[in-house]
């Protein structure tokens, strides 16, 4: 357990992405003066509402605030019977562990191999013109059970640095698991740089939910006088996670829009 308090590590969020009082104050909504006996101290029990809204503003979960736990980046969440089996995978011994890596690594092979071979989306990559959203229909089933959709792929990178002209280049369809996690994306795009590490890394692939516009504190895509950005919105700017880089005044620009919200990213195997 951390020895930092709540208080500690919201603070040391701040500081390392440079957040004033004011700024987390316009970004969570809560009173300035509020804010202030919170981070004080003074408040013995702050409300659930407010530790909610810091959290969402500062990127980060509420279990990490409050109890020091480490974010899980991978956002697994585990069915009953999976956490059945990783129980039971505990209790076996050192060889029998093994045994059960190697049929796992040889079963994913397999199943992997199949999937491509059967998937028109990985054998013969269609091409969408620029700027057309693909519809979330584009559901195939593949060999070995698993639920595969189409979504199309931006290569031409959104930044996640200085931007970059959106929507300019072809796309290619790729083939995604179909399930809960998946089901909003609507298109995935490809960044570059690394002002959003270290949750996001050069040539991560997003997955993005389209719409017109996202709350303060949640990550997007944004379009500035034509150039796009991977960004959190923080009401009046767009704020990298990497603390080097400062945050993007909306002020400074003439047309901005949001092209939708990031909603995870593509594992890498």
């Amino acid at each position: 357990m951390s020895e930092l308090t709540y208080i500690d590590r919201i603070k040391k969020i701040k500081s390392e992405r440079h957040i004033t009082n004011d700024k987390l104050s316009e970004m969570t909504g809560i009173p300035l003066g509020t804010l202030s006996k919170i981070l004080a101290g003074i408040s013995d029990s702050p409300k659930l509402s407010n530790m909610l809204a810091i959290c969402r503003a500062l990127d980060c979960s509420l279990d990490y605030i409050v109890s020091g736990v480490p974010e899980n980046d991978h956002n697994y969440t585990l069915s009953e019977g999976e956490i059945t089996l990783v129980e039971h995978y505990r209790r076996l011994d050192a060889h029998a562990q093994e045994l059960v890596a190697l049929v796992l690594d040889k079963e994913y092979e397999r199943v992997t191999a199949d999937t491509y071979r059967a998937s028109p989306a990985a054998s013969a990559p269609a091409v969408r013109t620029p700027g057309i959203k693909p519809s979330k229909s584009g559901y195939t089933r593949v060999a070995g059970g698993l639920g595969k959709r189409t979504i199309a792929l931006y290569d031409l990178p959104v930044s996640a640095g200085t931007g970059v002209y959106l929507f300019d280049s072809i796309a290619t369809d790729i083939a995604i698991p179909d399930n809960g996690k998946t089901a909003d994306a609507d298109y995935a795009l490809r960044i570059s740089g690394d002002s959003m590490e270290p949750k996001y890394h050069d040539r991560d692939v997003l997955l993005i939910q389209e719409c017109e516009q996202v709350e303060p504190g949640e990550l997007g895509i944004f379009v500035l006088d034509g150039e796009g950005y991977f960004k959190k919105f923080g009401g009046d700017c767009l704020i990298s996670l990497n603390p080097f880089y400062a945050p993007i005044m909306l002020r400074d620009f003439n047309d901005i829009r949001c092209c939708g919200r990031v909603i995870g990213k593509l594992h890498k195997k």
